[in-house]
């Protein structure tokens, strides 16, 4: 049976919560081991309707479906923005589970959501204070291990979807709130907070030169520190000092990194334009900006820092790109707003 037709069956019994879910399931996922990328990317705008539509803890098994054809190569197109809508009302359902079973549980945690199942003692305990939205609640607490899933995936494979995402704080603030019961909405929450097409402003307090470069799907500052030292560090009209090994960059970039990843080191200590510490655990989007533009500041190192070479997110590639070289004549107006390290 052609791909298309085994969708519209799985989400019909989705959608109206029919016991064939069960067998069509199994179906949709032996064709989709078959389909082509141009398949399935034909295929999944109607499966994300079915995500939209289905309850949370049939939808949970579409979304893990969905995350699996993108990866595989499926074009997200809209129905990635649709599935990020989704997780948020899932993930705000889940949230007021938990806040529920907080007020009525008496210091006892919540429900494994990854171990454990919904019972007539969890509807119980949470159905007083949610009243008719206690089932919905609880099966979206439940299911947000698929739909976090699936929404790393997503977001790692597809930029267009990442830069498109409306209301960001409102859904990096539910993702945060849902990492203190599952960890993988850490993760997600990073993913949201990825920036594209952002352009730096990188400044070397030594020599008052600068560069302005452009990211893109950059998942930590680990990552930003090899690259920045891989595309200034040695090249003419660049900086002094032992620039990464090409190897090394590959790994940051688009590369999987080995079994046995090769060991990276930071070659300076970054700074933002308030003389705090970029630390090289937090994400580019933490540095604060001037005027409208994200300050980089290079100091010499204060200790050497070394860690295994690769990305934070290995499905998703980076980009750093160095777009021109600005002399200490031109930066003049920008030093003003720079301020001394605070530490050494």
């Amino acid at each position: 049976m052609p791909l298309q037709h085994v969708v519209e069956d799985v989400v019909r019994a989705a959608i109206v919560e029919d016991r064939s879910f069960g067998d069509l399931l199994p179906r949709l996922m032996d064709a989709s081991r078959t389909a082509s990328p141009a398949e399935l990317t034909a295929a999944l705008p109607r499966l994300a309707e079915g995500i939209a539509e289905a309850p949370p803890n049939l939808g949970g098994w579409l979304a893990v479906v969905s995350g699996a054809w993108i990866e595989n190569g499926a074009d997200p197109g809209p129905a990635g923005r649709a599935l990020v809508h989704r997780i948020t009302e899932v993930t705000a359902a889940a949230l007021a589970f938990a806040d529920a079973w907080e007020q009525a549980a008496d210091g006892k945690p919540p429900p494994d959501m990854q171990q454990e199942q919904p019972s007539q003692d969890v509807f119980g305990t949470v159905a007083p204070g949610l009243g008719d939205g206690a089932v919905t609640a609880m099966m979206a607490w439940f299911a947000l291990p698929q739909y976090a899933m699936a929404g790393c995936t997503l977001l790692q494979k597809a930029p267009a979807v990442r830069a498109s995402v409306d209301d960001r704080d409102l859904r990096v603030h539910a993702a945060g709130e849902a990492a203190r019961y599952l960890g993988q909405m850490d993760h997600y929450q990073a993913l949201l907070r990825v920036l594209d097409g952002e352009r730096l402003l990188v400044l070397d307090r030594a020599s008052r030169r600068g560069w302005t470069v452009t990211i893109g799907g950059i998942g930590d500052n680990f990552q930003l520190h090899v690259l920045l030292g891989g595309a200034l560090i040695g090249r003419p009209g660049g900086l002094a000092g032992h620039r990464p090994a090409p190897e090394i960059v590959a790994c940051f970039l688009n590369a999987d990194a080995p079994d046995e990843p090769p060991i990276a080191s930071t070659p300076w200590n970054l700074v933002d334009a308030r003389g705090e510490w970029i630390w090289n655990e937090g994400v580019p989007a933490d540095v604060p900006a001037v005027n409208g533009t994200r300050v980089v500041v290079i100091d010499p190192p204060s200790y050497e820092r070394t860690f295994p070479a690769g990305r934070r997110f290995p499905l998703m590639p980076a980009t750093l790109r160095v777009d021109g070289m600005h002399l200490p004549e031109d930066l003049a107006g920008w030093w003003r707003h720079i301020k001394p390290a605070t530490r050494q």
